[in-house]
């Protein structure tokens, strides 16, 4: 999904010249960290003072003739509009107009602290170009009357809000009764339920696998009837603990095997085939893929009318547990209570450790996993489809997040944990990646009460087109014996990052993208970006391989600011467990 952010652009590389020319940089870090300081409590909003006064006072006819022209999206043309005028921007979600009911996002655009018109959509993509569109019409007509304002400090015009009875085709309309009468939050756990029924009834012999499910669903919204507003189940995963294997240069044991991260890696291998549809030069086949191209990046995204959504049968471990009367207001319980729930987690044979307890630092030189909801809270921000993924496509996120635990009676830990730790970050990010704020809510079980968890050491894991589940030992990191789907007599999980490393090169390959196929190790895979390849056959080819660099640079300004903001140190896994090849 194409998601922009506050003031951001690719630090330290050249832009391609068609759509980037013309992007100031990013602040750099240090600014960040003064913005960040220690005494703006999580949740609270930047301060004021962080507004720039420094305007140009020509208008930046080149962008908004682009944008006229349509060769630039909405989205894009506002946040470059408001690099070149240096205007504060900020894309909020907020409530939808007019009495408005049904399955309806709803964005507007504040700029510089005035609000603008409300955009809707049935996706939040939708929506936030819709708003986009709504605010550079009155803000292009008020440049092109007015220029740019003597008045330096005061910002862009300050036009006046005005909220108008929006208007959507009766077909919306349509869609918005059968959303009533089949809410998603029925669906999703209604179709998991079913999938996960499916799977055991096939496999009763590891019933007891399904303990704790996690699994990412897919709604399509791509029609008007009742047949079109459909959900399927894309991957799933079962599990609740972590490898006693100690990291080693192989690349074919899986760490950690908890059902959240299980399911993610399924959906990662779900991606991966729609990928090879996409590039398969089969026309038919390409319109089965899940992905669309970006003609100007070249970078691929979900069709707008794909939303994702994830499942949990059980909260998270980490932060996502704690108390309901805790609050993030350090006055109104020890400072470090604060920290001992709110911050990160560590999981050590599926024990969930506070980065700040003594027992945690006694574990020596154990295996250590990030818990759960800081994995969830991190793919909010980074996207689900990880680094290797992100040489093709952008951060793919969820929409909304269900809560299938029957002993949890409200969210506000998961909200916590997941969005109000990471709010002030998006502006420090660079392009395409934000602080992308899910629905939380708790719905019904998707897990059969029968299904009771005696075997916790395994775990499960699925993705669509699979004929076979796989079930791997989380203590060995490898594939059970007797498990219905074995990829070789190794036993390596075909969810161990060996696997991932031969389907990037086999998709790489798919897609002609030569210079990806150049990385020896995993790592190198992971870390490369396009300055390791700036020119071939006389001409540059940053829009293809733009995104891996950003990925790595968006990880690294989110683990410092959970450090600079008190949250604790995330955990690095030792780089052995990189460097190897296929």
């Amino acid at each position: 999904m194409k998601m922009m952010m506050r003031g951001s652009s690719l630090r330290g590389s050249s832009m391609a010249h068609n759509h980037w020319t013309n992007i100031s940089s990013h602040p750099p870090f240090s600014d960040f960290n003064d913005i960040n300081n220690n005494n703006c409590l999580p949740g609270q909003p930047l301060s004021s003072s962080t507004k720039i006064n420094s305007k140009p006072k020509t208008l930046p006819r080149e962008h908004i003739d682009r944008y006229k022209r349509g060769d630039t999206h909405p989205v894009s043309a506002l946040y470059q509009l408001s690099q070149v005028l240096q205007f504060q921007l900020d894309m909020k979600e907020t409530v939808t107009t007019a009495g408005i009911t049904g399955f309806y996002f709803a964005f507007c655009a504040v700029i510089d602290g005035v609000q603008y018109k409300t955009g809707m959509g049935v996706t939040k993509k939708e929506a936030r170009a819709k708003a986009a569109e709504l605010a550079l019409e009155e803000l292009i007509a008020s440049l092109e009357n007015d220029g740019i304002p003597s008045d330096v400090s005061a910002g862009p015009p300050p036009l006046p809000v005005r909220e108008k009875d929006s208007t959507i085709p009766e077909v919306y309309f349509g869609r918005a009764v059968i959303e009533r009468k089949n809410p998603i939050k029925d669906q999703v756990p209604n179709m998991v339920r079913e999938m996960f029924t499916k799977l055991m009834d096939s496999y009763p012999e590891f019933c007891g696998c399904g303990g704790t499910v996690a699994a990412f669903v897919m709604l399509s919204l791509s029609g008007v009837s009742s047949a079109a507003a459909g959900c399927e189940v894309v991957a799933l995963g079962t599990g609740n603990s972590n490898t006693k294997a100690s990291p080693a240069p192989t690349g074919r044991i899986l760490h950690d095997s908890h059902a959240v991260v299980t399911a993610r890696r399924s959906l990662m291998r779900f991606l991966y085939r729609n990928l090879l549809l996409f590039f398969s030069k089969n026309s038919a086949l390409e319109e089965k893929s899940v992905f669309q191209q970006d003609q100007t990046t070249k970078l691929l995204s979900l069709k707008n009318h794909f939303t994702l959504h994830l499942y949990l049968s059980q909260l998270p471990k980490g932060a996502a547990q704690i108390p309901s009367q805790l609050r993030l207001n350090p006055l109104s319980i020890s400072a470090w209570e604060v920290n001992n729930q709110i911050g990160l987690h560590a999981v050590v044979e599926g024990k969930v450790f506070s980065k700040f307890s003594s027992s945690y630092e006694q574990m020596g030189s154990h295996v250590v996993s990030m818990s759960a909801t800081d994995k969830i809270m991190q793919w909010q921000v980074l996207g689900f489809q990880g680094a290797l993924l992100s040489h093709f496509i952008e951060p793919v996120y969820v929409s909304s997040i269900f809560i299938g635990d029957g002993s949890c009676s409200d969210t506000r830990g998961m909200e916590m944990a997941v969005n109000q730790r990471v709010d002030g970050i998006t502006s420090a990010l660079p392009l395409y990646y934000c602080v992308y704020r899910p629905h939380i809510s708790l719905v019904s079980s998707a897990v059969p009460p029968d299904a009771h968890p005696s075997q916790k050491s395994l775990s499960l894991n699925w993705s669509h087109g699979d004929l076979l589940v796989e079930v791997v030992s989380a203590l060995d990191g490898k594939t059970t014996e007797d498990s219905p789907f074995k990829s070789s007599p190794a036993l390596a999980s075909r969810l161990c990052k060996a696997a991932m490393l031969s389907r990037f090169n086999l998709v790489a390959k798919e897609a002609q993208r030569e210079e990806l196929l150049t990385a020896v190790t995993y790592r190198e895979a992971k870390v490369m970006h396009s300055a390791l390849n700036t020119f071939r056959k006389g001409f540059m080819i940053w829009g293809k391989n733009m995104m891996a660099k950003p990925y790595q640079e968006a990880k690294s300004v989110l683990k410092s600011y959970l450090e600079r903001k008190g949250y604790g140190q995330w955990v690095e896994k030792p780089p052995i467990s990189d460097h190897f090849s296929m």
